[in-house]
């Protein structure tokens, strides 16, 4: 990822654009899922990001980290296809947004949304398989064929819930919702994982198991790639590869994640004091005395 000036939040994508049918969706010839060139985003007279630049390669796992209000979000809806820049350009998969059609981009792209709405009576079977459909309910007269039925059984299995596939939504933890989630972003089987804060409102019991399963997932798909949005250190997976600090809509660092979360770049992003460490393969962060 190169180094980048500033962050800024824009309108919606627009919906449709020329098509770019004979150009698959998935890494360029250099390996590139996404390419971010000096993008802004502004709404109602404000700078959301400025200046944003960005790479991540096939079977790379990112992070973006930063306080509230940083920007990271917003980045990720561009991502995602659901927000078009100001200004630069965003190019997922190797389709530059306002030259693709979006809804078609965002079916291969997986988005873990823990605020996702579940209506009606469903099971956690039930909303694995919308995923294929890519609806929130279930389509009417829709049936899944006997191979999709296998594929979602063997996402929930990896994520280690499919034990409870025919249980209802709403009796759910918040921990089996959270994998329900990520089991129903990879049945269209994406070339790129987005993360929105998958751990909000979990227990500490039900974060780790979550933290396992994405590292589990990650280690099921190697050609896969990952931005997870998250403002706490200790919910970062062991798999991670790359971080990218986020304030005021400016990228304050960026790089391997090694690199990246040291006292002082995170101390800078957060814009207090903060002691990074490391107990095995986690991270830890407190107050600095």
């Amino acid at each position: 990822m190169p180094d980048a000036r500033t962050i800024a939040a824009s309108p919606e994508a627009a919906p449709t654009a020329a098509p770019a049918a004979s150009v698959p969706f998935g890494p360029d010839r250099n390996g590139i899922v996404i390419d971010i060139d000096a993008v802004d985003l502004e709404r109602n007279g404000s700078t959301l990001l400025d200046g944003v630049s960005a790479t991540v390669r096939a079977g790379e796992h990112w992070t973006l980290l930063g306080p509230n209000g940083a920007g990271k979000s917003t980045l990720l809806s561009i991502v995602g296809a659901h927000v078009h820049p100001t200004r630069g350009t965003a190019t997922m998969l190797n389709h530059r947004m306002g030259r693709v059609d979006v809804f078609e981009l965002r079916r291969h792209i997986g988005h873990v949304d823990p605020r996702h709405p579940v209506r009606g009576r469903m099971t956690m079977l039930d909303v694995v398989l919308t995923g294929i459909t890519g609806t929130v309910l279930m389509k009417p007269r829709w049936e899944p064929t006997d191979e999709e039925l296998e594929r979602a059984h063997a996402q929930l299995s990896v994520l280690h819930v499919d034990g409870r596939a025919d249980a209802d939504w709403s009796v759910l933890s918040q921990g089996e919702r959270g994998r329900t989630l990520i089991a129903r972003a990879l049945m269209p089987d994406p070339e790129l994982l987005l993360l929105d804060e998958p751990a909000t409102g979990l227990d500490v019991a039900a974060r780790e198991q979550l933290i396992a399963s994405i590292d589990a997932v990650h280690k099921a798909r190697p050609d896969l790639s990952s931005v997870l949005v998250t403002h706490h250190l200790e919910e970062l997976p062991p798999s991670t590869t790359h971080a990218m600090l986020i304030g005021h809509g400016r990228i304050m660092a960026t790089g391997p994640v090694d690199d990246v979360l040291t006292t002082e770049r995170v101390s800078r992003a957060f814009e207090f004091p903060i002691e990074i460490g490391r107990n095995g393969s986690r991270w830890t962060a407190t107050a600095a005395r």
